[in-house]
């Protein structure tokens, strides 16, 4: 039996859909964890009908994201998925007012008001 994990963090991205020849459909997602002076950009996809979770969240929100991880080998190449089934908001800048309508706060200009850190990568 697959271990289940959660992580909470901010969504920084969400991605295009993706759909392939096949029908199979995916939506990547990026959300920032704290980790000390660094914090983790950590990558999740949603799969099928899991990809509609990410319609009503946008960027800024703050996320609990519950997910297994997947590996597969091709080709003697190994892969990791963290494959996302369930995503909670929170709290966060952005706020749903029931008609589906986003209201937004002033934390998302405080994203706009960060300083430019570019240069200072840690490794």
């Amino acid at each position: 039996m697959a271990q289940t994990f959660e992580l909470e963090g901010t969504l920084k991205h969400i991605l295009d859909l993706q759909t392939f020849a096949s029908g199979f459909s995916k939506r990547e997602f990026v959300i920032e964890v704290p980790d000390g002076k660094f914090p983790q950009m950590i990558k999740f996809e949603c799969v099928k009908d899991k990809t509609a979770m990410l319609d009503k969240l946008g960027p800024g929100d703050t996320v609990k994201v519950s997910f297994d991880i997947r590996g597969s080998e091709y080709k003697e190449r190994f892969y990791v998925n963290l494959n996302a089934w369930k995503i909670t908001k929170t709290s966060g800048s952005t706020a749903d007012d029931g008609d589906g309508h986003r209201t937004n706060s002033s934390m998302d200009a405080s994203f706009d008001n960060e300083p430019d850190m570019s240069d200072d990568i840690p490794f």
